[in-house]
């Protein structure tokens, strides 16, 4: 049977999938590395289901630590403007953002932040579904230079030069030696 094969995207064409327990953890990790001074976050979701849930679970993961959490921003996959939901994200001048969504919707929302607000990709974090060639396509290799994130098995990735490039989780990279 020739299927293709879920890829790092989601398990249907442009919906994420559930987040992970280990995908939340290293996105968590991500954010807290050693010497980390990020205390303070902007949440960015879609609005389909899994999105919402793993924005709530990043923000009580976060909180959870004690540390803050300035904004939590939703936007449509299909919208007039993205400026609101841009100007939302970056008001409160976080340390950082987290993403979560399709990456048709996040192309969309991160070129608007790139033209009209001091966002910058490089401070960014995102979920599974935006460690993948599609958002690069769709966004612009310039527009995500340095965005990094979680993938499902607690692995990491992150988009520079056009390039999307995964890590092994931390437990397996040490197994491999």
């Amino acid at each position: 049977m020739n299927e293709a094969a879920a890829g790092p995207q989601s398990h249907m064409e442009g919906l994420p999938a559930p987040h992970t327990d280990a995908e939340l953890a290293a996105l968590v990790g991500l954010l807290t590395a050693h010497r980390s001074r990020i205390r303070s976050v902007a949440v960015g979701h879609g609005r389909d289901g899994h999105s919402r849930v793993a924005a709530r679970a990043f923000t009580a993961a976060w909180q959870t630590l004690g540390k803050d959490v300035l904004a939590v921003v939703d936007w449509p996959e299909e919208a007039a403007s993205w400026l609101r939901p841009a100007r939302r994200l970056t008001a409160q001048t976080p340390d950082a953002w987290v993403l979560a969504g399709a990456p048709a919707g996040i192309a969309h929302l991160v070129r608007r932040l790139r033209r009209s607000t001091d966002w910058d990709p490089a401070r960014t974090v995102g979920f599974a579904s935006l460690g993948t060639p599609r958002l690069v396509e769709l966004a612009g290799a310039d527009t995500v230079h340095g965005l990094r994130g979680a993938a499902r098995d607690g692995g990491t990735w992150e988009l520079r030069r056009g390039w999307t490039t995964h890590y092994a989780p931390a437990a397996t990279a040490h197994a491999q030696r």
